[in-house]
């Protein structure tokens, strides 16, 4: 059996990085304003991995408390955002910003529609939006 692929990536200067095996889970677009805030542009890009297929290395980032459990992680550095994970939850959320190469994953799916600028075009992989936030647990999207 061979290995899964590995996909690397991190910080813009270098100091926090991350290698994820395999594919993930699923891949998507959030426009709430949260995720607008923190990546400064009109919505946010990531792709949520199993947290047993991800490891970090190099400097320690800073964590940012969103809520009671959610958690965001950027280089103390250069602060870029590289990751945000809910405290125990199972799933890393890796921001495709982050990944060294391009076209890795597309988005299957778009969070928090009701904030999405007007003039973005639809985009072609996306195949279910979500008004606000994406009902029930499922760890998969199409």
């Amino acid at each position: 059996m061979s290995e899964p692929s590995s996909n690397t990536g991190g910080c813009v200067c270098g100091a926090v990085r991350f290698t994820a095996w395999g594919q993930p889970y699923r891949t998507g677009l959030c426009h709430c304003f949260d995720c607008r805030k923190k990546h400064g542009a009109p919505f946010g890009s990531f792709a949520i991995f199993p947290a047993d297929r991800v490891t970090f290395s190099g400097e320690e980032p800073g964590v940012y408390a969103r809520s009671a459990a959610g958690r965001h992680y950027f280089c103390r550095n250069c602060g870029s955002p590289v990751f945000g994970r809910d405290e125990g939850s199972d799933e890393v959320e890796l921001f495709t910003g982050a990944f060294d190469e391009v076209d890795r994953f597309a988005p299957t799916y778009e969070l928090w529609i009701c904030r999405r600028e007007g003039w973005l075009p639809e985009i072609p992989s996306v195949v279910r939006r979500y008004e606000r936030d994406r009902a029930g647990p499922q760890r998969t999207e199409p």
